[in-house]
């Protein structure tokens, strides 16, 4: 809490009232108080008024004793848009609500069918708090984060709301640089940042039943200037809204009419939570989003010696610490005690209070794929990995087998796209940056380290009924194998993901039951074996050209990295002394998200400064001289992968409706 805006806030309101009135006068409603923990006069749900800023003086205690007794009809606010800190060196953690986020645990979270939820944003506690604040006739409007507008995660959000209020109006000013890169923060986001931004009236009339809910979006490539001078010169009621009719997912735009409901669901959270046998109405019974270390930079490495070394540190490092801790008698504020020269989590903070030791283990060193085509050292520890989801149940160890279809769908802005490995994964593997990739896997394990598979015998039955020869024919019995495969290839036809394009951004997959069961099958083998497989497939022939750098060679120092593809031309440009020709055009055709397979691969291997400080210091080893050749050697092997992907995927087109 900072004293000063609090002063700033009085002066520019008691100026504002000056400058319209003439005449100045004091102002006397202002209090300084954590709004979210002043939850002593919600309209039905009582909590407490917390005393910490109240004792600042006992006129600002009156001030906020007489706000609480006041019936509140209006609430206008612009809160801050951040989720959570996962760095805990940092130090700025947003600090705990208990009895609102029991709110919104008991409402929004209650309402959502998402798997993974930020409905405990800081702008989505304001909303909460606000709204319980609001009396039974007002109006709640607020400038926040737009992320409420489709998100999956918001979807018990947007359900609750419409609960809550009878009118809802919703001004978009887009400017999301997250979902559209051609957008820039500074050009066409009103407040120059790179969260999207919207505008919301909520009304609440106590005589009124149901919801009306109306949306307005300005155009995508709008300039923030254009946007201000738009809310300057326009009246509410001359803006052209749409009304909105939310479907039964409580989605309000980009609604699609397909038959995405009737296909069989790829995994859920309930089959996933039920131990129940004949409840298991899904394809797989478990599933997980991939690995996230919270700290890539100590715990995956090109270099399996150099990734060892770092773990070391970081465990001397930590140990270190839990000695001390204990020695000053276990102080509780960690914050400011722990040594901060490794990156600290929550997680890793509570196995210091839990008294975990740390030491490095040559067993937790697995093979990963880190992105698409780019293999990497994880360090794969339970105390070190930030989180580990379900993959314990995947990859009980770093040397387990298991066979993983990953995919980006749900949550995210990118198109589905789907990758199948034989290692553990990043969470981050098919989208950089706020990652969500999902994956199931074929197999199993249990805590005793026994196998089963995944796909349910639910599943079984209904492609084995749906796909049962007649006439007396003799069968060819459907597997769980044949099933993994078909699955595969569905993730890949286009025509699947076109028509349920936007399906596929709210929910999990769900599978059809296409005509040539066994053909689809075997393209999602055929794709399966040369995803899997690409660091033993053939290299394709690319013409190499070097010409020596001679001022690179004049110091002893190696050519300049480039790693910049010309799709025009078919080239890639390796360093300041090497070029690669001859890719075909197909090759960029094989796309992951949002980008080809080979731009992934050239994007992983640049040098760059290392963020975390200590790396920075201690291990910024990394040269791409070092990996060269075998960089090189792998771009020829995606490209041969990248054209026989596309070969097999121009072989579905049509078959779906065959």
């Amino acid at each position: 809490m900072a004293i000063l805006p609090y002063y700033v806030a009085n002066l520019n309101i008691e100026a504002t009232y000056a400058a319209a009135t003439g005449h100045y006068e004091q102002f006397p409603g202002l209090c300084f108080v954590d709004t979210l923990d002043n939850t002593y006069a919600l309209r039905k749900h009582y909590g407490h008024m917390d005393n910490l800023f109240g004792a600042l003086s006992d006129d600002n205690v009156k001030r906020i004793k007489t706000q609480n007794s006041r019936t509140i009809s209006v609430i206008i606010g612009n809160p801050p848009y951040n989720a959570n800190q996962l760095n805990e060196n940092e130090n700025n953690k947003n600090r705990p609500y208990p009895e609102i986020d029991k709110r919104i645990k008991d409402t929004y979270i209650v309402e959502s069918t998402a798997q993974k939820t930020k409905a405990y944003d800081m702008y989505a506690r304001f909303f909460r708090w606000a709204s319980d604040r609001l009396d039974e006739n007002g109006v709640l409007a607020f400038i926040s984060n737009r992320s409420f507008i489709n998100s999956r995660t918001f979807d018990g959000f947007r359900a609750v709301v419409a609960e809550e209020f009878n009118e809802i109006r919703v001004i978009d000013l887009g400017g999301d640089i997250r979902a559209n890169p051609k957008l820039s923060g500074t050009t066409h986001n009103v407040f120059g940042i790179q969260t999207g931004v919207a505008i919301s009236f909520m009304v609440r009339r106590a005589r009124q039943k149901g919801c009306r809910i109306f949306y307005a979006r300005r155009p995508e490539m709008e300039i923030a200037d254009e946007k201000l001078s738009f809310l300057s010169h326009t009246r509410l009621r001359d803006i052209d809204f749409e009304e909105i009719t939310p479907d039964k997912k409580h989605n309000w735009i980009n609604l699609a009419a397909t038959n995405f409901d009737s296909l069989l669901p790829l995994a859920t959270k309930a089959v996933k939570a039920t131990k129940k046998t004949v409840q298991a109405q899904a394809i797989f019974k478990n599933f997980s989003l991939g690995l996230v270390t919270a700290r890539d930079g100590w715990l995956v490495d090109f270099d399996r010696d150099h990734l060892q070394q770092k773990v070391e540190f970081f465990c001397d490092v930590y140990e270190k610490e839990r000695q001390r801790w204990l020695a000053a008698g276990r102080p509780r504020d960690m914050g400011k005690f722990v040594d901060r020269s490794i990156k600290w989590t929550s997680e890793l903070e509570d196995h210091l209070v839990k008294g975990t030791p740390l030491h490095f283990d040559q067993a937790s060193v697995a093979r990963a794929l880190y992105r698409p085509y780019v293999g990497a050292w994880m360090y794969y520890s339970q105390a070190l990995t930030h989180r580990r989801y379900q993959m314990p149940a995947f990859f009980p160890g770093a040397r387990a087998e298991n066979r993983m279809i990953t995919f980006l769908s749900v949550i995210s802005s990118w198109p589905l796209s789907s990758l199948a490995t034989d290692h553990i994964f990043d969470y981050c593997l098919l989208k950089q940056g706020n990652g969500a990739t999902q994956s199931v896997g074929y197999w199993t394990y249990d805590k005793n380290g026994n196998r089963q598979e995944n796909i349910t015998d639910w599943a079984v039955e209904r492609f084995r009924k749906n796909y049962r020869t007649g006439n007396g024919r003799k069968e060819r019995p459907v597997t769980k194998e044949a099933i993994f495969h078909y699955v595969y290839a569905i993730l890949h036809d286009p025509e699947y993901r076109e028509k349920y394009s936007l399906d596929l951004k709210r929910e999990l997959p769900r599978i059809p039951l296409y005509p040539q069961f066994w053909q689809w099958s075997s393209w999602g083998q055929q794709l399966m074996d040369t995803h899997i497989g690409y660091e033993a497939a053939s290299p394709f022939r690319l013409n190499r050209v070097d010409v020596p750098d001679e001022n690179a060679r004049k110091t002893g120092h190696a050519p300049r990295p480039m790693l910049k593809p010309d799709k025009k031309t078919g080239r890639i440009i390796i360093d300041t002394e090497t070029t690669l020709s001859g890719v075909p055009a197909e090759a960029w055709g094989y796309k992951i998200a949002n980008r080809s397979a080979l731009e992934w691969v050239l994007d992983q291997y640049k040098e760059e400064v290392p963020k975390d400080r200590t790396i920075r210091e201690r291990f910024n080893a990394y040269r791409f001289a070092d990996y060269k050749e075998s960089v090189i050697e792998l771009l020829g092997r995606v490209t041969t992968v990248s054209i026989e992907t596309v070969k097999i995927v121009l072989g579905m087109q049509g078959a779906a409706r065959n």
